[in-house]
């Protein structure tokens, strides 16, 4: 597994919607790209700046953040964690 530098976080990317609330079926290439995931693993932070996500958090991002990368024939995203906007409770 890889271990995130600095203030990066790695996370796993929700699935993409198979079908709409009315049961219309969505193709691949119209499938929105994922604004929700799990974080993976965590960097240490910054000097005087503390991470704030740790690993198993399930997080919303923007639509363009993050650096798509496969390991072990699965995809994550690496970013930032200024680019998370929030953690999600349940």
């Amino acid at each position: 597994m890889l271990k995130p530098l600095a203030d990066r976080v790695l996370i796993e990317p929700a699935p993409a919607e198979e079908k709409t609330a009315s049961g219309i079926i969505i193709p691949d290439t119209a499938k929105e790209k994922p604004l929700q995931g799990k974080v993976v693993a965590v960097g240490p932070g910054k000097k005087d700046e503390p991470m704030t996500v740790q690993a198993g958090d399930s997080v919303l991002y923007g639509q363009y953040s993050g650096t798509e990368i496969k390991l072990d024939g699965n995809t994550y995203l690496i970013m930032r964690e200024s680019d998370v906007y929030g953690i999600i409770k349940n």
